[in-house]
This record gives structure tokens, sequence and C-alpha cells, in this order.
């Protein structure tokens, strides 16, 4: 069991799809050390781990071994790719050094013979002297008959040679060059020819041979060959012994034929650049393709012309690149055009990645070239859909509609962006559905994105145009154009102003939904979950690498829209505690100036918190059809202001200077008045709902320092408060008085009952305020 529980351990802590860290690496050679040895018994091994298994034990071993294999396979990949430039490279030099090696021993052996044929003072040309000095006077009749078979063979030689290389036999002329190069050699170590005759053979080989080698690379070199011809000439020419230049003639002949072949492709400035890309991608790319086939089958595996093939085919693609970059990306990257650049580097991928079966990987190639086109395009394509936004907004009358049924660019109906109909429901002003629909479009055909690594860009990107649309809502509000110049990308952005409560609040719908919901199933798209079959680790770890990064671009999507809804609070509380000519409606004479007329006092809350009450209402009632589905963030919203007036008057010094330490105290009559308007305010909020504990507390400090600055007089403040239910009760009434809705009499209102008397007064003043 202790086995067992370490393979989960250590299976837990080799996650192949998140990368291998040095620890993980150096604990990984560790485990890998044991299948290194040279006396590795499979048998025993399984044996050793599994004697003591049961059924569900294996299967985690089993599991665990295949995470070890994936593991150790990603580092073998990441150590090649690493150093596969170097590697190239080395080889590269390796493969002429070893050209340079061989040339430079044919021409010593040919000089060193040459010289000692010289200081024997033999004449080239003479045949004197085939039979060896030790030959006795009277050689054998076999011998002599070997002789004058081989003198003729020796003269008919190069005769025969020529023939062949005129008449093109060249499998013939390879058997007959094989054939000498055994004869001089067998002379050469049996000593049965002089050193003239040697020579004069040698010679003879090396000259034909060369001969026959321009022969094979001049019909390698012709455009005409093509097929099993041109394979043909190569193999002949790797068989004389000239490997390197055989190779290289081969790469040019495809190259040629690839390049006649593109002739015939004439770009324009109207020719459609996916269709331009994907006929230069299927001629560069066979080409490519063609030539690898035929490098296997002529030359193997062989690394020096492996590593040749690779650098060539780099080169290939990156003049490809270029040629699209220069008659398809540029211009749809400066137009803006995200999907046509995406398609154009989609199609290039396509037809790039099946190389991937003849071992050459150059998608890598091709992502780094188009990475500044696309993001070029993907700038543009952010930058228009917020210049897009902010000229609709100029014209928004802020009213939220259903989304109307319109055709998308790409073709598409727009009910078919988030692939359900469902979700369409919520209403947005024009601007909003204008912004949604631009994103949607957006995340439309955006994998090659995900290729090139730059999903984060594209998320951060729009984030930024999301920002700069919530700078627009804000400025929508009435009283926030003095902070325009604060935004950085104001500029001279015009946008129509929100003027009635359903207004200002269709403002916040329109970020609340865009940043909860719609953006972020938009930007789904750039993180696909896996859909290949395969086993349950391998499709949570993908989930955990890529939901920590959606939910933080939420977060931060949420974050931009608290800036526009602490606005909003802002201003409505500052339009509930200021008047038009900047003087307060909560100040300390309100509670100071009670003392003395406690028979004429109608107990009810006062009036800046009958006007809160009212306002939250009212804005409950705008809200409640706006956010369909989504009360949660209406009732924050009536929280934060709530919370935002109440901080206010916690916060005012001014005020908090007069109760405290003014010319006159607060009386019993102020502090039960204050204490009845702070248990209005917790009995409103906890009925709507929207009693936040923040709330609850900064209420409580408040009455705890009214009561101080009133125990400071020398009174108990409990002695001269009446019990809670006291203040429940009228809280309660006034609730029903403001919301209209007075007490009932065999199911009738009294309209002359005090009740009904009041809450008209009371709504009265509140319509004096002007509308909240």
């Amino acid at each position: 069991m202790a086995s067992v529980k370490s393979s989960r351990s250590r299976a837990h802590a080799v996650t192949p799809s998140k990368g291998i860290n040095k620890d993980t690496a150096t604990k990984l050679e560790e485990n890998l050390n044991v299948f290194k040895s040279d006396h590795f018994d499979a048998d025993a091994f399984v044996q050793s781990k599994c004697h003591s298994l049961n059924e569900k034990e294996i299967r985690q071993l089993c599991s665990y071994l295949l995470d070890l294999k994936r593991a150790s396979a990603e580092e073998m990949r990441k150590s090649v790719y690493a150093n596969y430039t170097a590697f190239i490279r080395t080889s590269k030099e390796i493969s002429d050094l070893e050209g340079e090696l061989s040339s430079m021993k044919n021409l010593l052996s040919t000089q060193a013979t040459l010289i000692h044929g010289l200081a024997e003072g033999v004449h080239i040309d003479s045949l004197s002297d085939v039979v060896p000095e030790s030959t006795s006077d009277n050689p054998p009749t076999n011998e002599v008959r070997e002789s004058s078979d081989l003198e003729k063979w020796l003269t008919e030689f190069p005769d025969h040679l020529d023939v062949l290389l005129a008449e093109r036999r060249v499998d013939e002329a390879l058997l007959s060059l094989d054939e000498g190069e055994r004869i001089a050699s067998e002379a050469k170590e049996k000593k049965t020819l002089g050193h003239a005759v040697l020579l004069s053979l040698q010679t003879a080989i090396v000259e034909r041979r060369q001969k026959l080698a321009d022969q094979l690379a001049e019909v390698a070199c012709q455009p005409s060959t093509r097929g099993a011809e041109l394979r043909a000439a190569i193999s002949a020419l790797k068989k004389l012994g000239d490997g390197p230049r055989a190779y290289s003639l081969l790469l040019n002949a495809h190259y040629q034929k690839y390049q006649f072949n593109m002739k015939n492709l004439r770009p324009s400035s109207t020719s459609y650049g996916g269709a331009y890309t994907a006929a230069l991608s299927q001629v560069v790319f066979s080409g490519i393709a063609q030539a690898a086939t035929d490098s296997l089958a002529i030359f193997g595996k062989e690394p020096a012309y492996t590593s040749e093939l690779v650098m060539w085919s780099t080169k290939q693609t990156e003049a490809f690149a270029l040629l699209v970059k220069r008659h398809a990306l540029t211009s749809s990257a400066a137009a803006g055009g995200l999907r046509a650049a995406a398609e154009c580097v989609q199609i290039a991928l396509g037809h790039c990645s099946l190389l991937e079966a003849r071992g050459l990987a150059l998608c890598p190639v091709l992502l780094k070239l188009f990475r500044a086109s696309v993001e070029q395009a993907l700038d543009a394509n952010l930058k228009r859909i917020e210049e897009s936004t902010a000229a609709l907004a100029a014209a928004d009358d802020w009213e939220l509609t259903y989304p109307p049924s319109v055709t998308r660019s790409s073709g598409r109906p727009a009910g078919s962006v988030l692939g359900s109909t469902g979700a369409y429901q919520h209403k947005l002003s024009s601007s909003a559905h204008r912004f949604n629909l631009m994103v949607q479009d957006f995340f439309e055909d955006v994998g090659p994105l995900l290729s090139m690594q730059l999903g984060g860009k594209a998320l951060e990107g729009l984030f930024q145009v999301f920002n700069s649309y919530v700078n627009t809502l804000v400025r929508a509000l009435p009283g926030s154009m003095e902070e325009e110049a604060s935004f950085e990308d104001s500029g001279n952005k015009i946008v129509r102003m929100a003027e009635t409560e359903a207004q200002q609040i269709a403002l916040l719908a329109n970020a609340s939904l865009l940043a909860d919901e719609l953006l972020p199933r938009a930007a789904m798209k750039l993180a696909p979950l896996a859909n290949q079959k395969d086993d349950l680790q391998r499709r949570s770890s993908d989930r955990q690498s890529r939901h920590p990064e959606q939910r933080e671009w939420k977060k931060r999507l949420v974050s931009s829209v608290d800036r526009l809804k602490d606005s909003f609070c802002q201003q409505h509380a500052l339009d509930l505690i200021f008047t038009e000519e900047g003087d307060s409606h909560l100040t300390a004479e309100m509670y100071i100036n009670m003392e003395g007329n406690a028979n004429e006092i109608e107990w009810f809350p006062s009036l800046i918190f009958q006007e809160l009450y009212v306002k939250l209402n009212r804005m409950a009632a705008i809200a409640a059809d706006m956010f369909v589905g989504r009360e949660r963030f209406a009732i924050l919203l009536l929280m934060r202001l709530t919370e935002t007036v109440i901080l206010w008057l916690s916060q005012d010094q001014s005020f908090w200077d007069d109760i405290e330490e003014g010319p006159r105290p607060l009386g019993h009559l102020g502090l039960q008045q204050f204490y009845l308007d702070m248990k209005f305010v917790t009995c409103f909020a906890s009925q709507g709902r929207y009693l936040s504990r923040n709330l609850l507390r900064v209420v409580n400090d408040i009455i705890s320092k009214a009561m101080s600055a009133f125990a400071a007089t020398g009174m108990d403040p409990y002695s001269v408060l009446p019990e809670d239910d006291w203040f429940t009760d009228i809280a309660q009434d006034a609730m029903e008085r403001l919301s209209g809705k007075p007490k009932v009499a065999n199911g009738e209102r009294d309209l002359n009952s005090p009740t009904a008397s009041v809450s008209a007064q009371s709504m009265s003043s509140v319509r004096s305020h002007g509308s909240y």
C-alpha cells in the first residue's frame, strides 16, 4: 500500500499539460534511472510492483506510468527543440567537413601515386611492364592467358565506358565503374599491375565517374525532369559517392518545380486573400512534402540530410509567409479585418500541419512570422469596436429593448451568436446591443489567436475596450461632466445624458449584463475545453489551466462596472443630501432644535430619510423590470446607495462637531429622533433585503456616537429612549404611509385618516425636491 500511495503522489506531482519545473525534472530523472540499466528486467520490475496490488491499485499504477511516459516524452521534445538550431548547424558543418575530407583524401591519393610513379621512372603510356619483375621467365599457361585477358580488358575499358556514357545507360555504367574499382583495388593489393597501368586505370575511372556525375546533374537540373526520372538521377549520383551534391540538386529541383507552378498565381488588389493563400499553400507545401518523400526514399533518415531538409523547408516556409503577408495579410490587418487575417493564417496552418506526418514541424515558423500582422489586425479591430460604440452612445436614448433581428457580417443571424435563443431575452440599449454584437463577431474564428498565444492579448484588449465603454456610461450620468478630464481616453467624445432614473439604471443594466454574462460567455471561445476523448485527468488539467484566467478577467470586468455603480450612488446620494444651492438637508440643527416642542411633535422619520426610502422604492420598481433574472445586482445597487448615504453621515465631521461640541447640546428629543431615523433605515433596508453587515455596523456606530454625545451632558441615554418596539412600530407605519399603502378598514382606505394625510404630505414633500 505504501507503494500505491507513493505512486499516487508522484502521479499528482507530474502533470504533463502544465510543464515540468526544475524540481520535478530532477525527480523524473531519478525515477527513470531504473530503466537505464543494461540489465533491466521488465517482467521482474512489474512483478515487484504488482505482486501485492489489487485491480484498482494496478490501474492507478498504470495511470502513473502513462503520466511518467508523457512527461518523459514532453521533456525530451523540449530538449530537442531547445537545441535543434544548434544541432542542424553542427550537422551541416560536419557534412561539409566530411565532403572536404573526402576530396582531400582523393587528391592526396592521386598525388602520391603520381609522385611514386615518377620516382621509379615509369612511362605512363607504356604497357611493357605488365608482367611483374618477380615473374619467372617461363610463366604457366593459365597465368599468361589471364594476363592476356586483363590486357584486353584494360584496353577496352575506357572505350566501353565512353559508349555507355554516350548512350546514357546509367545503370550499366555504374556496374562497369564498380567493376573497374574492384579490379583496381585487387591489383593494388596483389600488385598484379604496374604503377603506370594502375594509375592509368584509376585516372580513367575518375574521369568517367566525373563525366557521369555531370550528366546526372544536368538531367536533375532540367525543368522537364519529373518524378521517377529525377529520383533515378539523384539516386545514381548518390551511388557515385557525391551525396551532398545529389541532395542539393534534389532540393533545387523541387524548388524550381513549385516556383514554376507559382507563376500562375497572380494576386491583385481585388483578389480574395483566403483564396490566394489556399492556392499558394497548396503549391508550396505540396512541393515541400514531395521533397521530403523523395529524400526519405533516396537518402533514408541520415541526420545530415534530414537536417538540410529541415533548413531548406524552413527557408521555403519563410518565403511563403512573406508572400502571404504582402498579398493578403497586410491589407486585412491594416483594415482591421481580423476574420480575414485569421482565415489566411488558419488556411496556411492547415496545409503546413500536414507536413508533420513527414517529420517537419513548420507551424511554429509560420506562427512567428504571422504574429505581427495578426496583432495589427487585432488592435485595429478592437479600436473599431471602441470607436463605433462611442459614436452610437452619442445618440443612444438609453431605453432598454430586446435585440433586433439582424444579420451579422459573417452571414450568420444574430440569434446564433450564443447558440441559444434563451440567452437573448435580456434587454440592452442600442449602443450596448451594438457593442455586444461586435464582440460576438470578434470572437468568431479566432483559433489562430490561441496558436499564436494571443488569447491573453485579445482578452486584455477587449477589457480595455469595455472599460472605455464604461467610461462613456459614467459620463452619461448627470453631474459627471466635470470629471470628464480625468478619463485619459475621453478625448472629444460626446455622449447623450441619461436624465431620468430609469435611463441611469439602464446604464447599469448595460454594463452589468455585458460584464456578468455576455462577454465572459463569448470569451470562452478563446479557451475551449478539450474535446478529444482523452483521460479524465487530462481534461481536468485543461480546465484548471484555462479557467483561472477567465475568472480573473471576469473579475476585472465586474470591477469596472463597480466604478459605474459607485458614480451612480455618489450622484444620487449627493442629490439627497444637498440642495441645488449647495445647502445640506442633513444637519445637526434638525436634531438639536427639537428641544422644547415635545407636545407638537408627531414622531416620523426625518425628511431626508423619507426621501431615501421613496427613492429606493422607486428604483427597486424600475430595477425589477430591467434586471429580470439578475435581482441580486439590483439588491446590491440599492444596498450600495443606502450605504453611501449613511457613510456620508458617519464621516461628516462638521455634523459631529456640532453634535458633540456645539454651543447647544443634543437633547433627549433630538436623540430620540436620531435613533428613530437610524431604526427606520435598518427597517426598510431589512425589508428590502439590502441590509448588509457593513450598513448595520455603520448604523450602530452612528447611534453609539450620538448616545455618547448625549451622555456627555450627564444624562443616561437609555433613560430617555422608549423601547425598540416603539421605534419599530413607527418605522413600519412610516413605510406603509410612504409606500402609499395606509392602514385599511373594512377593505377600504380612509382618505381622512391621519395616516393617509401624513402619507400625502410626505409624498408631496418628496416631489417638491424634484425627481430622483
